[in-house]
């Protein structure tokens, strides 16, 4: 029997996890949020999250299912009224890799390596949308140098914004495109290498794995990949290898 999923993803997830949900025998409802809410710290990604769980009725759906990771602790305290089940993942990269241990391992042996997917490119790389982020709300540009600065705030509001966000890309030498096999490839390719030429970075294409995107969506919840948390419960960063478990709530919010 088909069961019937409520699907809260990340925008960046948006083609793996649609293709995933076409070929599932499941019935799959999916709701996709926008990538900027990272940007806006663990409380109000949480808070957001939870509003949209909120609205789910639990007389219709037998899980819900959350395309994140544990996101910087952004899905830390979700609680729903029915099951939710999320993959075992720091952040979104392990779902496009298909487990912790390769992302963990491809991290460790190349450090400084910006990932580049298909809702990466298509959605933008920069912070979240409208007013939300504390450097969209001051109207400060990812990639923005100091002249820019300087020219739009005075030199020393230029030299405050420096050395208090700096260059995002100061952390990174490459880009390493992942891909997943949807959308047009051969272009999203093309764009992440002319992008690690235009900035003298190093640049890899390696292949991607939505195996774990797959199994969230098919109900296919083994213990070592995925958190089932019942009714009762809410998720909470477990600072080890499993990466999240879950606690119990009790009704008042106390845990």
């Amino acid at each position: 029997m088909a069961e019937r999923y409520k699907l809260i993803g990340c925008e960046v997830l948006f083609r793996e996890a649609c293709l995933c949900a076409a070929e599932s025998k499941n019935i799959i409802d999916p709701e996709f949020l926008t990538k900027g809410l990272h940007d806006m710290g663990e409380t109000r990604m949480s808070e957001s999250l939870q509003k949209v769980i909120d609205q789910v009725d639990p007389d219709k759906y037998d899980a819900i299912l959350l395309c994140y990771g544990l996101c910087n602790n952004g899905v830390s305290g979700l609680r729903a009224r029915v099951p939710m089940v999320i993959p075992k993942a720091h952040d979104c990269i392990t779902l496009f890799l298909g487990s912790k241990e390769k992302y963990t391992d491809y991290f460790h042996n190349n450090p400084g390596a910006f990932f580049h997917t298909s809702g990466w490119l298509e959605r933008g790389l920069n912070g979240a949308d409208g007013d939300e982020a504390l450097m969209t709300q001051l109207g400060i540009r990812y990639g923005d140098d100091y002249d820019q600065y300087a020219e739009e705030y005075g030199e020393e509001n230029a030299a405050y914004i420096m050395e208090i966000f700096g260059d995002w890309t100061k952390n990174y030498k490459k880009f390493t495109y992942i891909n997943t096999g949807v959308g047009d490839a051969a272009a999203y390719e093309a764009r992440s290498q002319a992008e690690a030429q235009e900035r003298g970075w190093e640049y890899e294409r390696i292949q991607g794995d939505i195996r774990l995107i797959r199994a969230l969506i098919d109900g296919d919840w083994n213990e070592d990949d995925f958190l089932v948390v019942p009714p009762g419960h809410e998720i909470a960063a477990s600072f080890d290898e499993a990466v999240m478990c879950h606690r119990a709530v009790t009704e008042d919010g106390a845990r």
